[in-house]
């Protein structure tokens, strides 16, 4: 897979991308609002050993006030917590973006189910378009990265966290999604699934979905996973988000050993020696 103008080859090795919140709000405790500083985290992230950035405007914490924030702003569809109107979230990532895509070579993905904020991020410089409701909360986007020619991460996202069947019915959704995205016109060599560990799950649900992680490989596509700094790991340590460097490796390590391409995370420069290790357990090594 070509992302921008690098070239991903899949099972050669485990990916990075580096997470770039800013929000004032962000739930692991590391939002930037200040644009210059989340371009040097960028620039830092791309010399600790990132593949991609991936840059977010509005928090993706779980939406329990959801409805609350989409009727103040008007929006059709509420889907998060920490919403925000289109205005103000393509004022936080736009000016980012540019800047880093002007200083990297790495390819950037814009985290936002919203179309309008996607078309305009794709402009400014981003070809990768990472929406955590599996165009479930705004159809329309598959065309703007179909017209874009960008890659389109799918993520697995529901409301409630009620399944007949955990890994069929997360299969069945993320195959969904992709159909629909087949049907804008995007090419099925741009289309990456992420399981969505700590979105519409349990604890319980996040970790049985770890440990089978390689039954989603039969989907065929690409597989990104983010446990970075999430609630699951804090439950199991006991531990606040900003303290929990030990138990994302754990997470990252299983996440490689069972089938992940990518692996989204906060602290790039520890998961790239995480993931370097486990690729030479994994897929071997040679000096």
């Amino acid at each position: 897979m070509t992302i921008g103008n690098v070239t991903f080859l899949w099972g050669s090795r485990t990916y990075l991308m580096g997470i770039i919140n800013v929000t004032p709000n962000s739930f692991s405790g590391d939002g930037v609002m200040d644009q210059d500083a989340a371009i040097a985290q960028g620039l830092r992230f791309v010399e600790e050993g990132a593949d991609i950035l991936d840059v977010g405007g509005e928090s993706t914490r779980p939406p329990s006030t959801a409805r609350a924030e989409g009727r103040r702003f008007g929006q059709r569809y509420a889907v998060q917590a920490g919403a925000i109107p289109v205005e103000e979230e393509l004022r936080r990532v736009i000016p980012v973006i540019e800047g880093l895509a002007t200083r990297v070579t790495v390819p950037i993905s814009v985290d936002t189910y919203k179309a309008a904020v996607a078309k305009q991020a794709l402009e400014a410089g981003a070809s990768m378009v990472n929406d955590v409701w599996g165009l479930q909360a705004d159809p329309g986007l598959a065309q703007v990265v179909a017209q874009g020619g960008a890659v389109l991460v799918l993520m697995h996202n529901q409301h409630g966290a009620h399944y007949d069947d955990l890994l069929l019915d997360i299969q069945r959704s993320l195959l969904a999604g992709v159909s629909q995205v087949l049907q804008a016109g995007v090419s099925p060599e741009r289309i990456i699934v992420d399981p969505g560990i700590g979105f519409g799950k349990t604890p319980q649900h996040n970790l049985e979905l770890l440990r089978r992680l390689g039954e989603l490989k039969a989907l065929g596509y690409p597989l990104l996973v983010g446990t970075s700094r999430k609630s699951t790991i804090g439950l199991v340590l006991g531990l606040p988000a900003e303290d929990r460097l030990e138990g994302t490796a754990a997470t990252v390590a299983l996440s490689i050993a069972n089938g992940a391409d990518i692996v989204r995370v906060h602290d790039v420069k520890a998961m790239a020696r995480v993931a370097k290790m486990t690729d030479a357990i994994v897929r071997g090594w040679s000096r």
